[in-house]
């Protein structure tokens, strides 16, 4: 059903993979939009069990296009290092696939923005935390985005690179 990676040797691990996704802190959500357009929005997230939690108003045109369609895909960018002497980029990247939903139970809501609000001030008290919950809980919605399938990739100077460090 997913497209496998021409280049094999460029292929990031599911370990690995995982690693740039808790690295990350932002991504970009892309969804069937208004009159079949693709529709990208870059957004922050929070990677957790396989899943992506983020937040947004309770209107617009990403829930409009997740009601809609429910199926989804996200990127994160974990490096970007413009070579111009050699014409090219060190980059490494994941692509994930999957189903997002609207979180309607309140518990699961109330969960999903505990894991994201700690993720973004793990700093804070949890009672300060939790308060700040409580005070946008009304008018913030959560979306959960079940991974279906999750693909990583990576320049071939970084795979080299790797290979040298660990030889």
């Amino acid at each position: 059903m997913f497209r496998e990676m021409r280049r094999k040797k460029q292929v990031l691990t599911l370990e690995e993979s995982i690693q740039v996704m808790n690295r990350g802190t932002s991504g970009v959500l892309a969804v069937s939009g208004d009159d079949n357009y693709p529709y990208a929005v870059p957004l922050s997230y929070v990677y957790h069990d396989n899943k992506i939690f983020f937040h947004c108003a309770k209107t617009g045109h990403k829930l409009d296009a997740i009601a809609r369609n429910e199926k989804v895909s996200f990127c994160v960018i974990d490096k970007d290092q413009v070579v111009p002497d050699e014409y090219t980029s060190y980059f490494r990247s994941v692509i994930v696939f999957g189903k997002a939903r609207i979180l309607e139970d309140e518990a699961e809501k109330r969960r999903a923005l505990e894991i994201l609000v700690e993720r973004y001030s793990p700093n804070h008290e949890e009672s300060r935390r939790l308060q700040a919950i409580e005070k946008e809980f009304s008018i913030v919605c959560m979306i959960e985005l079940t991974i279906e399938y999750m693909s990583g990739k990576e320049a071939i100077e970084l795979v080299k690179a790797k290979r040298l460090q660990t030889n």
